[in-house]
């Protein structure tokens, strides 16, 4: 695996050069449980069931949407759901895997060697989701923060999935992608999609899959995802996803060095609730 990474190996082995040696078990028990668990089957697989069942309810009611600022008359517009990508539809954990057994730390040019690669499996029941989806006349429809150039690679993953992608209209929305440069911010291409289509479900990995706002400290970030609460379950669902995301970022800064984001994410593990 990874056929254009034998440099960073022999970097970390080294020692030299700018990259981190990692030797503790922060992200390996969340991998593993990602990898291995019934538990993390079950619950991605019954949130695309649930999705399922939630998408028959929203066909049968014309004026069903998933997006709070449609108000006005969307019954007669083609209807489409709206999913992530990454650790939503497309399962990387062997990317995760693999920093870990080098002991590295994420590096653009790594996840970039990984999504050349374009071989990651899907995250269970994710298939079975999109071809009743498809089956029923609903656009499938990504948004990923998978940047611009990463788009074509991330089209041969889907296709090799068996994933539908058709010529008409982009279904692919990544970050900086021209003419419009979409923003790491996902909700201008939520409103740019519902603009054309009645958005039955979101369905994503994140909170920032369904809301802006989700760099805000975790307090906040409950807070905010409690304003929604009567949503979750019905027009949104939520993969789940302990190895990394928007949580991860709210509690330490990514700008910090390795060691200095331990000792933060340490002390927030020893504070009382």
């Amino acid at each position: 695996m990874f056929t254009h990474l034998c440099w960073v190996v022999l970097v970390l082995m080294t020692g030299t050069g700018c990259a981190s040696h990692r030797d503790t078990h922060e992200l390996l028990d969340s991998l593993l449980w990602v990898r291995t668990s019934a538990e993390y089957h079950v619950l991605s697989s019954t949130t695309y069931r649930q999705a399922g069942e939630a998408l028959d309810r929203a066909l049968r009611e014309r004026t069903w949407s998933a997006m709070p600022e449609d108000t006005g008359d969307i019954a007669n517009w083609p209807p489409a759901v709206i999913l992530d990508l990454d650790e939503t539809v497309l399962d990387n954990s062997a990317f995760e895997g693999w920093l870990v057994t080098q002991r590295a730390t994420f590096s653009p040019s790594a996840w970039d060697d990984w999504v050349r690669e374009a071989d990651a499996p899907a995250v269970p029941g994710a298939l079975d989701f999109i071809a009743q989806a498809h089956s029923k006349g609903v656009a499938i429809l990504f948004i990923t923060n998978r940047h611009a150039g990463q788009e074509s690679s991330t089209r041969l993953n889907l296709e090799k999935l068996g994933v539908p992608l058709p010529n008409d209209f982009d279904t692919v929305l990544s970050e900086g992608e021209p003419p419009f440069n979409w923003p790491a911010d996902k909700s201008s291409r939520r409103q740019y999609l519902a603009n054309r289509f009645r958005i039955l479900l979101l369905i994503g990995d994140d909170l920032g899959d369904f809301v802006s706002g989700a760099g805000d400290t975790p307090e906040q970030r409950v807070r905010l995802a409690r304003e929604h609460s009567e949503r979750w379950g019905t027009t949104w669902f939520l993969l789940p996803n302990p190895m990394y995301g928007s949580w991860e970022r709210a509690l330490v800064s990514p700008s910090l060095s390795d060691d200095d984001r331990l000792k933060a994410k340490r002390a927030r593990a020893g504070a009382r609730r």
